[in-house]
This record gives structure tokens, sequence and C-alpha cells, in this order.
């Protein structure tokens, strides 16, 4: 059962008196980039790497971190060539997260080349950070709780004397990161160095192995002021979940064609257990909510580099991540749960990588807002709030 799109290159050109849309189908640029990172996933992050390192002190792969963004320069994917980085869109970046999705990658992709890069390129003193994390010498994260949703309160540090104060918990990949961008009750966003005196990170205990959560405590730690918090935050917080739908696009795919593939090898009375209807009828339903899934998430990448490319806060990028974000977490959930049911004992045990996918899955559909907030907030941007 495949789901690959058919490859599309160029814009879509409207009809007279029809507005433009964006392609939403891969470009030969894409799939050369999509197939460039599976090779190196394939090679460098197996579902025995990646349990193995579950059950270590050091979840994050840094060695495959280094040969992604480094090796094929893919940190800097959203960063405009003259700072330092690669010139890409976001349609870029989402095909790279696509694939590490995928492959369920322990990699701080998401967290610092997409949330921290894009909280600093919405800031105008940062472009000496901004440059580090498209260059690879250090990792970013954004210290906002990974639960916020786009355009909510956030939590914030106290800045006091030149230094910053103050507890913020729920922070992804925080124990990886070399540099923390903290919001400031002062309105500034800081970048703070994790090593520096005063700043404690402490990992928290997780449901997704793969993405560890951490707390941060400052007591007087310096940080160099970058910009506004509140742009940058709502801008980060925004492009990371319109991104995060191709993450989760990635986990359901590989969820369905893992499924489908042991259904075809397995037999009971003598006949392969995939020609049962009734599993017929749950992998048709899947593989429908999968379709749109990426229709879904191709069209919020597609909006966001729209909007970056405009230079503002663009309204129909807000959409597009509110239904993207309204509808990827639970199929991404829906897959994996099907995955691991549909396996039998075998999706049951520690050894099969299955419930790596569930707890991201899992883990994914709270990141960045819930489902339901999104649809809080679609129903504001389109004007459908309920009676």
């Amino acid at each position: 059962m495949s789901t690959t799109s058919p490859t599309r290159t160029g814009p879509v050109s409207p009809a007279d008196g029809e507005s433009a849309q964006p392609a939403l189908l891969y470009s030969e640029e894409e799939e050369a980039l999509r197939a460039a990172v599976r090779d190196l996933l394939t090679d460098h992050c197996d579902a025995a790497r990646v349990i193995s390192r579950t059950e270590s002190d050091t979840p994050h792969d840094l060695s495959l971190w280094k040969a992604l963004a480094d090796g094929m320069g893919l940190a800097g994917l959203l960063v405009p060539e003259d700072r330092g980085g690669q010139g890409a869109t976001h349609r870029e970046a989402a095909v790279v997260l696509e694939e590490l999705g995928r492959a369920v990658a322990p990699v701080p992709y998401l967290t610092s080349a997409v949330v921290a890069t894009d909280a600093l390129l919405a800031c105008a003193d940062g472009g000496e950070v901004l440059a580090s994390l498209a260059s690879a010498r250090r990792i970013g994260a954004l210290a906002v709780p990974l639960h916020t949703t786009p355009g909510a309160p956030f939590p914030v540090a106290r800045a006091a004397d030149g230094a910053l104060h103050g507890e913020l918990a729920g922070i992804a990949d925080a124990d990886a990161a070399d540099v923390l961008l903290v919001p400031a009750d002062d309105g500034g966003l800081y970048a703070v160095g994790a090593d520096a005196a005063g700043v404690t990170v402490t990992r928290q205990t997780s449901l997704d192995l793969t993405r560890p959560l951490a707390r941060v405590v400052l007591d007087g730690a310096p940080g160099q002021r970058v910009g506004a918090a509140g742009p940058a935050v709502r801008r980060a917080l925004s492009t990371g979940a319109g991104l995060l739908a191709s993450e989760q696009l990635g986990l359901a795919e590989w969820s369905l064609t893992e499924t489908v593939r042991y259904l075809k090898d397995r037999r009971q009375f003598n006949r392969p257990v995939g020609g049962f209807q009734a599993l017929k009828h749950r992998l048709a339903q899947l593989w429908l909510e999968v379709v749109s899934l990426r229709a879904a998430a191709r069209n919020a990448a597609a909006a966001l580099s729209a909007g970056a490319a405009a230079a503002g806060e663009d309204a129909d990028a807000a959409v597009a991540v509110a239904v993207a974000q309204a509808y990827a977490g639970q199929v991404a959930v829906h897959a994996a749960e099907e995955a691991l049911q549909l396996h039998g004992g075998i999706g049951m045990t520690w050894e099969h990588p299955v419930h790596l996918y569930l707890k991201r899955a899992k883990a994914d559909s709270i990141a960045y807002g819930t489902a339901g907030a999104h649809r809080e907030a679609l129903a504001e941007l389109v004007d459908l709030r309920a009676p």
C-alpha cells in the first residue's frame, strides 16, 4: 500500500481571476533531499541503536546530529545565506522532519534548527548566536515549555541587575543545548549559555524517551539580550507547530508501512493475515487518514514558507498551522496504536521499535498545543466561534 505522492516542481500557475495556491507536491530537489537524509538515517539510526540510547544516560545521538547538521548542512536550512545558512524554506525543513519522524531520530533538529533558529530570525541582535546554530557549532533550545500553544501566555524568567532568575520546566532538548533562549519579564529574549554560572539543567521524566524534557533553573545567570521575546516566541512556536505536523506525518507513514509489511508476512490459517477483510478495512481507513495528514502538513509548510517570504505574520499561515495541528496528533497516535495492535505479541516487546513511535506520537499530540487548543485558535481565525 504505497502512500508516495508524485513529484512536481515549481509553483502552481493560477488561472485568470484565481488566487495563487502553493504547490503541495514534492519537487525534485525535495525528493533528492529526502533520499539523502533517509540514506544517512538508514546507516546511522536503526531501531536497535535508538532503543539502546533510550536505556543509557545519553539519549541524544550527537554523532548523528553532527552528520546531519554539520556534514549535510541541515542546521542552517531556514537561515538566509547572507546570515550564514543554506537559504532554504520551510518546505525543505518539513521534508527533513518527515524523515526524522520516520526514524524517530533522537536529535534536536526540531528544537534547535527550527524553533530556536526561527526565534532568532525574529530578533534584531541575535546574529552571532544564529550563525553559531546555523553552522552547527552550537545547539539551541527555546526555554518555553514544549506544550505551549502558539499565541498563548508562557512563563518567563525574572530579569534583575543584568542577570536572570527563575525556574522553567518542560523544556525539550535543553540537556543537549549549548545556548538557551530565555524570555524575561522585561520583554526581552536572552541568550544564556547552558554551562554559564547560575544555570542548572536537570532532566525530567518524560514519556518520549527520544526527546527528553528538562527543568532549567536560573540563579543569577548572565544573558545576552537578542531581541523582543513576544514576537520571537510567537513566531517560533507557530513554526514549530506547523513543521511538527511533518514529523507526525513521518511517524504515521512508518507505522502504516511497517504494519502492512508485517501483515503480508504473518500467516494464520495458512494465509497472510493481511488478506483478512476486517484488517484490510482498518488499513484502508488509516491510509486515507495519512494521505489527508500529508496534505495538511504540506500545506502548513508551504504557507509558512510563503509567510516568511512576505517578511511578516501571515494569516494564511496561521490558519494552515491550526488546521494541520488540529488533525495531525490524532492521526499519528491512531497509526501508532494500530501498528502496536496489529503487530500482535511482538509489538508489545521492548525490542520492537513500535513503542518508540507510540510514545513520540503521544508526546507530539500535546507539543505546541493540543488539537483542541488549535481548533479553538482556528475558530477565532476564521470567525466561526462556538455559540
